[in-house]
């Protein structure tokens, strides 16, 4: 697989990273010192942060129940994997329909160590894992040929990574390019931060991660996150915050969140 090819990247435990951060918030075991101190220092900000990140789970196994089980999708990348916890997206799409082919991309050493259990794909269909970054998307689009055909539809996911990547390295266009190497009928997925369901929360929060991280996180308003669905079809209910997409329960649409949810079809 193509993440081992060059071994495995370094892995440094000294400074926070999203990935393990997340995985933190989510009561996980792969996290060290730095990440739990930035996550503690986010959750004084936004307290709601545990809730968040649960609902934004819970959104990505509702998205892929709709994607597979009524828009008929078998194909899906998924970028901005995170370390793996429960309902992973080959776990959800394969309950479904096990044919399912599913590509995940992340450029987390954790998250490469974690692999395996990322690939392991009901017989009838396959995962891949690549060890690549979102802003290289010859890359992703390329390695993930291996195992998707694009000429049928994909399910671009982007859930909770689109906030990784600064105004100076044009996010707008790597998900451009994306959509575009997907044919009609492709579904694109994102969930982002908001700038603007709780602002002083919220920007304290970014504030906060953003002295101690790796990597700046920027949190965008409404109007931003429905930039990277241009020229997409938004499914109902449209961008909402995460809980409020097609939920399950009364419970669930009420979980606290401060993340934009959405899913658009490629016309």
């Amino acid at each position: 697989m193509s993440s081992t090819d060059a071994g495995p990247p370094a892995l440094d435990t000294s400074v926070a990273h999203i990935a393990r951060v997340y995985d933190y918030w989510l009561g996980g075991k792969d996290n060290y010192a730095a990440d739990r101190a930035v996550g503690d220092q986010v959750m004084q900000a936004y307290p709601n942060i545990a809730h968040s990140v649960q609902a934004n789970r819970a959104f990505l196994a509702r998205a892929v129940s709709y994607l597979v089980g009524e828009a008929g999708i078998r194909q899906f990348l998924d970028i901005g994997t995170g370390i793996p916890t429960a309902n992973n997206t080959h776990e959800v799409a394969q309950s479904l329909a096990p044919e399912c082919r599913v590509v995940y991309v992340d450029n987390d050493p954790v998250v490469l160590l974690h692999a395996r259990s990322l690939l392991a794909s009901d017989p009838a269909g396959a995962t891949d894992y690549i060890d690549a970054d979102l802003r290289d998307t010859a890359t992703v689009l390329s390695e993930a040929g291996r195992t998707l055909d694009f000429s049928e539809p994909v399910a671009v996911m982007l859930l909770g990574i689109l906030h990784m990547v600064g105004e100076q390295d044009d996010p707008r266009a790597a998900v451009a390019a994306l959509v575009r190497a997907a044919p009609s009928g492709s579904f694109l997925t994102v969930s982002h931060p908001a700038s603007d369901i709780d602002p002083a929360a919220g920007a304290e929060a970014s504030r906060r991660y953003n002295a101690h991280a790796a990597e700046s996180a920027t949190f965008r308003s409404h109007a931003q996150v429905m930039e990277f669905f241009e020229g997409l079809e938004l499914l109902p209910p449209g961008l909402v915050p995460v809980p409020e997409w097609r939920p399950r329960s009364e419970i669930e649409a009420k979980t606290p969140s401060n993340l934009w949810g959405g899913v658009a079809r490629k016309p």
